[in-house]
């Protein structure tokens, strides 16, 4: 039989030893971030409270924080402020219909000035389908130039073109080419939204297209051979080796896409007035407020933000679909 006098010490030290376990894997991760986001705080309110501008004071954390607290709550007066409207409007068009059945109601759409979290929703859906256009081109042709040596060839110099062109430079010619071909009078997008979207697409193209042609072009040559002996169509070749083999250089290029995507778009907000988080920017630039610098500051920090949100869950997203289930964290 056991002693319990000698088994409790033992699973007292089991524990212990455990709980130390744990302590050193994760301490380095929670401590020395939480450490870095201190002093960065502590060092941005000792030179804000130094910097003036003609605005007034740079705004230190606390006053970024008290307009990120006034923003919220004017998106939620907002919200408040539609739901009057609508229903207003619904009882408008009932009592219409109640005096004559036969009359014709319109439904309006509200059209109050959008809140800081709505342009942040505009500026989220910009980007994401622009960026899905881009992978839908950038993919497939990457896998197709890392095929075919002959046509990367021909290919590579366009990439090497237009890889290196601003996203400002292609906005004007967006922006005309939009406004002359896009010509509907019930248009399902808005023409703001169409050339945010393209001039997203163009600037999210080349990455992908790079990453992919290289993974394409350097899977394994016994895969390669695997292919041979099997006797695989050209699409079972491309769905069960290059696909497969290829997806982690894949994933970097869509990774690499969509940060620089979201870096464009708010550019090409800001430049062309198109709603969205750079256009809030701009707004508080030229409104000259008090307010406006910790507002600039509040949108500064949600773009990194969500920047970084974003990479993250393309992350999840390599490891669920590759067998690279080791990506980097980083």
């Amino acid at each position: 039989m056991s002693n319990p006098s000698v088994a409790t010490p033992i699973t007292d030290t089991v524990k212990a030893a455990k709980k130390q376990a744990l302590l050193k894997k994760w301490a380095p991760a929670m401590i020395l971030p939480m450490t870095g986001i201190f002093i960065f705080l502590v060092l941005w309110q000792m030179l804000a409270s130094n910097i003036h501008t003609s605005l007034g004071q740079f705004p230190g954390p606390i006053q970024v924080y008290s307009q990120a607290s006034g923003l919220l709550d004017n998106h939620f007066q907002e919200q408040e402020k539609a739901a009057q409207f609508y229903a207003r409007q619904e009882k408008r068009n009932a009592e219409t219909l109640a005096r004559d059945p036969q009359a014709k109601v319109q439904t309006r759409a509200y059209t109050g000035k959008p809140s800081f979290f709505a342009q942040i929703f505009t500026s989220l859906y910009t980007v994401l389908t622009g960026f899905a256009i881009a992978a839908l081109i950038a993919v497939p042709l990457g896998i197709v130039c890392g095929l075919s040596k002959s046509l990367y060839t021909a290919v590579n110099p366009l990439i090497q073109l237009f890889k290196p062109v601003s996203p400002l430079a292609w906005l004007p010619l967006v922006t005309m080419v939009v406004s002359a071909v896009y010509t509907s009078t019930d248009p399902l997008f808005a023409k703001s939204f169409v050339t945010s979207a393209v001039t997203v697409a163009l600037c999210c193209l080349w990455p992908t297209v790079i990453n992919t042609t290289v993974g394409v072009a350097n899977i394994d040559k016994d895969l390669l051979n695997v292919s041979r002996v099997l006797s695989l169509s050209p699409i079972s070749h491309v769905r069960r080796i290059v696909l497969p083999a290829a997806m982690p250089m894949i994933f970097t290029g869509l990774r690499l896409s969509l940060a620089t995507g979201w870096m464009v778009l708010i550019a090409a907000e800001m430049l062309a007035q198109n709603p969205g988080l750079g256009k809030f920017i701009w707004d508080e630039f030229q409104n000259g407020s008090s307010n406006s610098l910790g507002r600039i500051m509040v949108a500064v920090l949600t773009i990194g933000l969500i920047g970084f949100m974003l990479d993250r869950l393309m992350l999840m997203l390599q490891r669920y679909a590759s067998w690279d289930k080791n990506a980097d964290l980083r």
